[in-house]
């Protein structure tokens, strides 16, 4: 187990925490690497659990304990490495998984408080200039969270690698896999979300930031897309995965509300998404009623790209070019902080993941991304699979 404690010493934004073993054994050493940065974000959340959605840190801690069993039901080895990482940050078990099921329990409470963020990107390697199954999305989150973040590599004992930005405490976002399968994730919100009941037929569902780690412990596409629609849910997602080119190279969307699911193929060898439905789900989308820059992100990010993907020489800088577009600013692709928003719902795009899926290259930019260069990892060598190299490749100037 090793990590790098200083990050800008790396050229990473983020500490990098890489551990092997079981999931238990990764879990462990994850938390007891992460421990102080994994409590403050338990502070942190409990702070907006409170102050967001009015629980008490009681009712919290039942609600975790209630997502912990539907973990354990429906993703055995995932709940083992969440039991993990309690057990060396040494922090309740029940706080942890109510951490993992932080979106349920801010937004199911006031589902129509949901803040349209994120704008994810995939390109088919038919249309990319190398060939490669090219992802990346800028992640718009509060601030306040930039502190609080990790970038985790973790090896199991089957060889299975994993290299994902995540929440400290949290097991994934977005990542990518030694399988060349890779997932973004952006945020959607419906009338059907809602808090589990904790006595009765709607129990807790398989927590939002749960099912990304299941996608990225899946051995191929068709396996990740099982188990992200397994389990049922309580809080509305969408997620973009990828398979690499070499694989076959595949690319889908997946709009996963509770009870239902939508999904788009690639047009013109592309997939974007922002926070608003766009497919046919019979659910009334919360997102509309907030409108906001959600209504044309996607639709502008397709247009921006469409140019190099029709030649099929699109890049890595045309997706970092499309992450740091100001239209509308502040409310853009490349999020800034809006001062007339109040403090608490303030938001701006924290970090901007590109992810090359046939190189196992996973490359960073601390947000907002017009201000930031790209570090590149590649998945192998942090993950422990080579030796001699250097772990973190240099920054480019605009990818």
């Amino acid at each position: 187990m090793t990590s790098l404690p200083n990050a800008n010493r790396s050229g990473l934004p983020v500490p990098l925490i890489r551990v092997a073993g079981t999931p238990a054994e990764c879990g462990f050493g994850y938390g007891a690497t992460a421990r102080e940065v994994i409590i403050a974000n338990l502070e942190l959340y409990l702070r907006r659990f409170r102050d967001a959605a009015g629980l008490d840190p009681a009712t919290v801690r039942r609600y975790g304990l209630a997502f912990r069993a539907a973990t354990a039901t429906h993703h055995p080895r995932v709940a083992q490495m969440l039991d993990g990482v309690a057990e060396g940050a040494d922090v309740p078990a029940a706080d942890l998984y109510a951490l993992n099921a932080r979106t349920e329990l801010i937004y199911g409470a006031r589902p129509d408080g949901a803040a349209g963020g994120c704008t994810s990107v995939g390109v088919l390697g038919t249309h990319t200039a190398n060939g490669h199954l090219l992802l990346g999305q800028n992640w718009d989150w509060h601030p306040d969270q930039r502190e609080a973040m990790v970038l985790l590599a973790t090896r199991d004992e089957r060889g299975h690698s994993v290299l994902t930005l995540t929440e400290a405490g949290m097991l994934a976002k977005a990542g990518l896999n030694s399988a060349g399968l890779g997932v973004c994730v952006n945020m959607l919100g419906c009338d059907r979300d809602a808090l589990p009941v904790l006595a009765g037929e709607r129990g807790a569902g398989v927590p939002y930031h749960v099912l990304l780690r299941a996608a990225l412990e899946a051995p191929h596409l068709s396996a990740a897309l099982k188990r992200v629609c397994a389990g049922g849910r309580n809080s509305s997602i969408n997620l973009l995965l990828g398979q690499a080119a070499e694989a076959g190279g595949e690319l889908i969307d997946l709009e996963l509300v509770p009870g239902d699911a939508g999904w788009l193929h690639p047009v013109d060898g592309m997939i974007t998404h922002a926070n608003h439905l766009e497919t046919a789900l019979p659910v009334h989308d919360v997102m509309k009623q907030l409108s906001g820059s959600s209504l044309f992100r996607s639709a502008r990010a397709r247009r921006l790209l469409r140019p190099a993907a029709a030649t099929g020489r699109l890049t890595e800088r045309d997706l970092a070019a499309v992450f740091h577009d100001h239209a509308s600013y502040p409310q853009a692709i490349c999020r800034h902080v809006d001062p007339a928003d109040a403090p608490a719902e303030r938001s701006e795009t924290v970090y901007s993941v590109l992810l090359d899926l046939d190189d196992r290259r996973f490359g960073l930019a601390a947000g907002p991304p017009c201000g930031h260069r790209y570090t590149w990892l590649d998945l192998d060598l942090v993950a422990g699979r080579a030796e001699g190299r250097d772990q973190v490749a240099a920054a480019s100037p605009n990818a």
